[in-house]
């Protein structure tokens, strides 16, 4: 992990509302979505990889459902591409003084380039960047910010070559995530910004659903009688990897509270309880999906026209 750089964050601007982090989280983390991880890394691994003049790609859209592994998928890319890792939530540079919200945009992208390679994350864009002249923003600061942000991934896709430059945005990626890709500004979503858009949903097979399970307890202690297959038999696809959390962690506890039953397990650590078929089924029969039937529907429907 030698190649964090340190990173100094001071005063009440961008810097109390960005996190400079070592991601831990890895591919193996992540069930499914090779789609996904494939996209990403055409545009971030291939520059990194490559000393060709070719032109860098500003940055990726990630869109859908909630809890579908936005957050979860932008921090695998930072680990497996050894990068620093900068989370920023949209709303939280937005202040009420004229010229604070564009100035704190700006220091995002200085702190990027100071602790490059550096991928920014920017999540709830729909929010920071809403559609200039549809957002009821009388004093026009969401303009303004829109209007930065597009000068700032101009210039990372006009970036020069020296990466040793530290004005240079050469190393500096960005991801944005949204649930309303259609609430951003058209403008974003062009060629040199974040031109390349990708869709996360729910699995739709029971292979995909798999994939996710396995990801999840893959350090769970598994009993004998635990199939993950049949679990899965007949189950509909309407459950966000959010839920998949959700029903594992109360398989776990679920565990915990049979083996309480059973004696004292007050000496034993997580690893030594065991989970069974039962829990699970228990889990899986409370779950209630995070998000409805039209819900998914409508968010399908956005992947179609943006497709």
């Amino acid at each position: 992990m030698k190649w964090l750089k340190k990173y100094a964050v001071a005063g009440k601007d961008a810097g109390s509302t960005t996190n400079l982090s070592i991601p831990t989280v890895k591919w193996q983390d992540i069930g499914g979505l090779e789609h996904a991880k494939q996209e990403i890394l055409d545009i971030i691994q291939s520059p990194l990889q490559s000393h060709s003049n070719l032109k860098t790609r500003s940055g990726v859209l990630l869109y859908g459902p909630p809890g579908c592994g936005k957050t979860l998928l932008a921090k695998a890319v930072a680990t497996e591409c050894q990068l620093n890792f900068m989370s920023v939530k949209g709303p939280e540079l937005i202040n009420a003084y004229v010229g604070e919200s564009e100035r704190n945009v700006r220091l995002v992208f200085e702190r990027a380039r100071q602790a490059k390679p550096c991928v920014i994350f920017f999540d709830e864009l729909d929010a920071l960047a809403p559609n200039r002249g549809a957002s009821g923003d009388s004093g026009g600061v969401s303009d303004r910010v829109v209007s930065q942000l597009l000068a700032e991934l101009d210039d990372i896709s006009n970036a020069s070559d020296d990466e040793k430059d530290s004005t240079s945005n050469k190393g500096v990626f960005v991801i944005g995530a949204t649930n309303r890709p259609d609430l951003i500004d058209p403008a974003l979503l062009r060629p040199g910004r974040f031109e390349r858009l990708v869709y996360l949903g729910v699995s739709k097979t029971h292979e995909g659903q798999l994939k996710v399970l396995h990801a999840l307890t893959r350090k769970f202690n598994l009993a004998n009688d635990v199939n993950l297959k049949i679990l899965l038999q007949n189950r509909e696809f309407n459950l966000t990897g959010a839920d998949f959390y959700a029903i594992c962690t109360d398989a776990f506890m679920n565990a915990v509270s049979r083996e309480t039953s059973e004696g004292d397990i007050s000496n034993k650590q997580s690893h030594q309880i065991v989970v069974c078929q039962d829990d699970f089924e228990k889990a899986f029969n409370n779950i209630t999906p995070s998000v409805s039937a039209v819900d998914l529907e409508r968010y399908e429907s956005l992947q179609d026209s943006f497709n």
